[in-house]
């Protein structure tokens, strides 16, 4: 088997089981998972429509590079969405649809990393978990970028030594963040993009949360947008990561896509070739009816909104947490170690949060920067996020 299996540390998820083991929580109470980042709200009918009016394609096997209106329909949305120029985005040579990100970032990094040259991924720290595990299986060494409130839960690329810049290969971006909702400005992109042009590092942006922000005239920017602004009209060394789950409440139909420099987008075209991880015709379809629709999620925004409207002042007072700028997680501090925090919860309330420490790694200097907090993901229906916010204030209150 390859040696570098041994090296991948447990799934957050499968922590979190081993930790709740053996937990009887009050059987009067109703179970609330606040753990897994899964939205609960209704995928739109026109996604559903579009799916099964195309069912007649399972006799039929789907190419890798994926239909020309799929791929047309992707670049017609990040233009409209992030200000590109016109014509700016060739469907056929910027664009390669996936079967979400998830699988997408991991197998982007065993095409993009050459192990023999010692490489470095760089990524924030917490972090999606795919970023470590596609780092040590290409053969790579990660490097860790804390993200903590005095940072602004944002790494501070500017600490990072020139050595390490040398070596670094690829750079996970992930705006806005998970779990932190942090999300890098302007000004950041830019530096970054100068910076990878002079290093030769590739930036691999998870911009999967980016149409879930709190200020309906303030959308997050993306790396493109930032690139093109800057004159990169080739986006060399950048490449972005897209995905209906969230955007468009559809995690099931595992629909994605990678969009960018079209020298990275053909070395991963043929990996994937080989990789036979084609996107099914059906699925194709129906995404192209999302990328095409901006209401829904327009609505889903307001949807989590509502959320963190009814949720926060229920909080207030009792845990020190604050609105994130995107995406659907709170990430507040547990005032006692989070494993703690999580196992109490569960036992008490019958709720359950993902420890912090479960999504990063310490440092050099020891330090963990998830240690301390938890992750609250609020994508069970408002009435039970009002009734988990209750319940978790009744428990810090007898702490």
């Amino acid at each position: 088997m390859n040696p570098n299996l041994d090296r991948l540390q447990p799934y957050p998820f499968e922590k979190l089981a081993a930790l709740t083991r053996g937990i009887e929580p009050p059987p009067a109470l109703s179970p609330i998972a606040l753990s897994i980042g899964e939205p609960k709200h209704a995928t739109p009918s026109i996604i559903r429509e579009a799916l099964t009016a195309h069912l007649h394609h399972l006799a039929t096997y789907p190419t890798t590079r994926g239909l020309p209106e799929l791929r047309e329909a992707i670049a017609a949305w990040l233009t409209r969405r992030f200000a590109l120029p016109a014509g700016a985005l060739d469907p056929a040579r910027h664009v390669l649809p996936v079967n979400g990100t998830r699988e997408a970032l991991f197998a982007f990094a065993q095409a993009a990393i050459d192990p023999a040259a010692g490489a470095l991924v760089l990524m924030p720290n917490p972090f999606y978990q795919i970023y470590e595990g596609a780092a040590l299986l290409a053969g790579a060494t990660p490097w860790y970028l804390p993200c903590t409130a005095g940072t602004g839960f944002v790494p501070d690329f500017d600490a990072v030594p020139e050595r390490v810049w040398d070596r670094c290969r690829l750079l996970y971006l992930c705006s806005p963040g998970n779990p932190t909702g942090a999300v890098l400005d302007k000004p950041t992109l830019a530096a970054l993009i100068e910076r990878a042009q002079r290093h030769d590092v590739i930036l691999a942006a998870d911009e999967c949360y980016s149409e879930i922000y709190a200020d309906e005239d303030r959308p997050p920017p993306g790396l493109l947008q930032v690139a093109a602004e800057q004159g990169l009209t080739d986006f060399r060394n950048c490449i972005v990561f897209h995905s209906l789950s969230k955007r468009s409440n559809a995690p099931g139909l595992r629909s994605g896509f990678v969009a960018g420099d079209a020298a990275l987008i053909e070395p991963f075209f043929r990996y994937r070739t080989y990789h036979g991880c084609a996107m099914p015709l059906q699925h194709q379809h129906a995404s192209r009816v999302a990328w095409q629709d901006e209401a829904h999620v327009v609505d889903n925004r307001a949807q989590y909104r509502a959320k963190f409207d009814a949720v926060l002042p229920i909080l207030a007072g009792v845990l020190d947490v604050q609105r994130p700028a995107a995406g659907f997680y709170l990430w507040p501090r547990t005032g006692i170690p989070d494993p703690d925090f999580a196992r109490g919860l569960l036992a008490q309330q019958h709720v359950r949060v993902l420890p912090g420490s479960y999504l990063s790694r310490p440092g050099d200097d020891g330090r963990d920067p998830g240690a301390g907090h938890a992750r609250l993901a609020l994508v069970a229906p408002i009435d039970e996020c009002v009734e988990a916010a209750g319940r978790i204030r009744e428990f810090v209150e007898g702490l």
